[in-house]
């Protein structure tokens, strides 16, 4: 009998223990502290892969790669969620930014969530070396087969100060498009 008590306490603290899992698309907006944010829906594998776009006499790569079970300082909880690195180049094929060389941790876009409402998945941008250049991104298909996806960044105002490399560049450098459809390559 002691034994089945020692055996029912064991379980019952594990089970208390245990990481709390919600889905990418939560109906809370405070998720608990540690608590793992999951893609139960297995959605973010139809996003992986490189995708190609034009704009402004310019293409851009973008290679998206779920990530899945990593804590985030940020939110205070794990997470999966989409990182994206890319490649932009001209006409004449001459590479104008190029960051895939990155690690994972230091991607330049990374995934936040889905959007509450619509399919749109939200992802933010950080670009250290465009004077730490930022804003959001939205993405979401625009096909049933999903080769198609519909991409708007909008650029948060940015204060360039003159310790940036770029500070007296006209135009400042743009490494992504503001609204493009790219294509799964």
């Amino acid at each position: 009998m002691k034994n089945i008590f020692l055996f029912i306490l064991f379980c019952v603290s594990i089970s208390c223990k245990s990481q709390q899992i919600y889905s990418l698309r939560p109906l809370e907006i405070d998720l608990p502290q540690n608590s793992y944010e999951k893609d139960t829906n297995n959605e973010l594998p139809s996003y992986e892969g490189t995708w190609r776009g034009d704009w402004n006499d310019k293409t851009i790569y973008i290679t998206f790669k779920k990530i899945t079970n990593k804590y985030d300082s940020n939110f205070n909880r794990y997470r999966d969620y989409l990182i994206g690195k890319f490649t932009v180049k001209n006409n004449n094929g001459a590479i104008l930014f190029d960051n895939t060389n990155l690690s994972d941790d230091n991607a330049k876009i990374k995934g936040v969530s889905f959007r509450k409402y619509g399919n749109k998945y939200s992802l933010v941008y950080i670009d250290p070396d465009l004077c730490n250049t930022s804003g959001s991104i939205y993405i979401n298909f625009t096909d049933s087969t999903n080769t198609k996806l519909n991409w708007k960044y909008s650029p948060l105002s940015n204060m360039i100060t003159s310790d940036c490399q770029y500070y007296n560049t006209v135009p400042f450098p743009t490494a992504l498009p503001q609204e493009i459809v790219l294509t799964k390559q």
